[in-house]
């Protein structure tokens, strides 16, 4: 078991850049799959990123080329780097933990078994 807790968002003009960490305590972090989701007002949680064991990738479209997705297993932490943000970046972006799934439901927030409280990121025009 872990528990994921995010931190590093804020305000920042569109056009910026922003980074977000993720430090997960509990065991076995290594095994874990970990994506970063986020969630604007009114509208559902979408995936923005995911990271497997082995520091295989992915990426949403919208982020393809401006968001880079990291893990250090020696502190049990996963780093989202944003660069060039723009104003439909703005949410709170949530980190998740799942262990054992398959490459392809790295993007499915259903199969993620722990969750963190989020973090806000807005981004001003």
């Amino acid at each position: 078991q872990v528990q994921p807790v995010e931190s590093g968002g804020g305000v920042v003009q569109a056009g910026g850049s922003l980074g977000l960490s993720c430090e997960a305590s509990g065991r076995n972090f290594g095994s874990y799959s970990m994506g970063w989701f986020r969630q604007a007002p009114g509208k559902e949680r979408e995936f923005v990123a995911g990271v497997n064991w082995s520091s295989k990738t992915l990426y949403a479209d919208s982020v393809k080329g401006r968001f880079t997705i990291s893990r250090d297993n020696a502190k049990n932490t996963v780093y989202l780097g944003m660069t060039s943000l723009k104003p439909e970046d703005t949410a709170v972006y949530y980190c998740g933990a799942a262990m054992n799934i398959e490459f392809v439901g790295i993007n499915k927030s259903s199969w993620y078994d722990y969750w963190g409280q989020g973090t806000q990121v807005t981004v001003s025009s």
